[in-house]
C-alpha cells in the first residue's frame, strides 16, 4: 500500500514529485476515456508516492500565436484523476490566449469552483507576439487572491537556457509563484546555475525562495528526441550520445538512466552550494504511448528524491 498523499503545502517543502500525464483529446468517446482514466490511476498506484498530477494544457500556436487546442480542457481530467487516487491536481493555463484580465479571473474562480486550488500558469511561445492576456507576473498577482482564498497555491515554468530567467523568477515569485516546474531537462548544467542565481537574487531581495522543479521524461528515439527539441527542450550531443547509442529498442531504457543521472547531479549540487529553493522532480508523459515508460521512470526516480549522499 501507497503511503498516504503529503498536501502540496508541503510536499514543497522537501522534493516534491509531479507526474504530468496526456489528457485526452476533447472528443474522446466516454468508453476510451475510461480505459485512460484507468491506465493513469494504475500507473499511479504502482510508484512509491506522487505528491500531484499535473495536467498540462495542450495547445499549439500558428505563426500569429492564435491558438489550437491539441485536447479538451484539462480539469475535467484532472478532477477525475484527483478523485480515483486521492492526489493533489495541479491545472495548467496559457494565460496568453485568454481575452484580458477580467477572463483570467473568470477562469481562475471557475476552477476554484471545480474543486481544483493549485494551477500553472504559462504565457505565450514567442516573445515577439502580442498576446492579448496578460503576461505571467501580471497573470499571477491578478489570479493569487482567488487561488490563495481557496487555501492553494500558483506555479509557473521556467526555462533554464534562456537569458534573464533567474530575474523572471524572481518577479513571478514576488507576484505569488510557490513553485516552478521547468522545461524538459537532459542535461543538469543549467538547472544547477538556475538555482544557484535564483537563489541569490531572492536572497538579495530579501524573499523566500521557490521550489524548483525539474521536467523529466523518458525518450525512446531520434523521433522523440526531434519532437521535444519541437517542444524547446535542449538537448547536448552528449545526452543524445548516450540515450540512442546502443542496442536498438533500449533507449527509453537508457533515457530512464540518464534521467535519473541528471537529477542526482542537480540534487547533489544544490546540497553541496547550500542554496535555498527546495528541488523535485516532474515526470512528463510525452504522449499516449510514452504511459509506461513515465511510469517505470517514476518508480525509478521516486526512491532517489530522498537519497541521503550522491551515488
Amino acid at each position: 500500500m501507497n503511503p498516504p498523499h503529503r498536501p502540496l503545502e508541503i510536499a514543497l517543502g522537501s522534493a516534491p514529485l509531479f507526474f504530468a500525464p496526456v489528457p485526452p483529446p476533447a472528443r474522446t468517446p466516454p468508453p476510451r476515456l475510461e480505459a485512460r482514466l484507468g491506465e493513469v490511476v494504475r500507473t499511479l498506484e504502482r510508484t512509491p508516492r506522487v505528491d500531484a498530477v499535473n495536467v498540462p494544457e495542450l495547445v499549439e500556436e500558428n505563426h500569429e500565436g492564435r491558438p489550437r487546442y491539441r485536447a479538451g480542457d484539462p480539469r475535467g481530467f484532472a478532477k477525475e484523476l484527483a478523485a480515483r487516487t486521492g492526489t493533489e491536481a495541479i491545472v495548467t493555463k496559457v494565460v496568453a490566449h485568454l481575452t484580458d484580465a477580467e477572463a483570467l479571473r473568470a477562469w481562475a474562480r471557475e476552477t476554484v469552483a471545480l474543486g481544483l486550488r493549485h494551477a500553472v500558469l504559462v504565457g505565450g511561445s514567442s516573445r515577439f507576439i502580442p498576446y492579448p492576456g496578460p503576461p505571467v507576473a501580471e497573470a499571477n498577482a491578478l489570479a493569487h487572491p482567488i487561488f490563495s482564498g481557496a487555501r492553494g497555491i500558483l506555479g509557473n515554468v521556467a526555462i533554464p537556457q534562456r537569458r534573464g530567467e533567474p530575474h523572471r523568477m524572481v518577479a513571478k515569485t514576488r507576484a505569488g509563484a510557490r513553485f516552478f516546474t521547468t522545461q524538459l531537462v537532459f542535461d543538469p548544467a543549467p538547472v544547477v546555475e538556475l538555482v544557484r542565481q535564483y537563489d541569490r537574487l531572492c536572497a538579495a531581495a530579501g524573499i523566500p525562495p521557490a521550489a524548483v522543479v525539474v521536467s523529466l521524461a523518458p525518450v525512446a528515439d531520434e523521433a522523440d528526441l526531434e519532437f521535444v527539441r519541437w517542444l524547446g527542450a535542449d538537448v547536448s550531443e552528449e545526452a543524445e550520445r548516450a540515450i540512442l547509442e546502443g542496442e536498438n529498442g533500449e533507449g527509453s531504457h537508457r533515457s530512464i538512466e540518464r534521467a535519473v543521472a541528471v537529477w542526482r547531479a542537480i540534487r547533489d549540487a544544490g546540497r553541496a552550494d547550500g542554496v535555498r529553493p527546495p528541488l523535485g522532480v516532474n515526470v512528463e508523459q510525452l504522449s499516449v504511448r510514452h504511459l509506461e515508460d513515465a511510469g517505470r521512470l517514476l518508480e525509478a526516480i521516486a526512491p532517489v528524491l530522498t537519497e541521503r549522499t550522491g551515488r
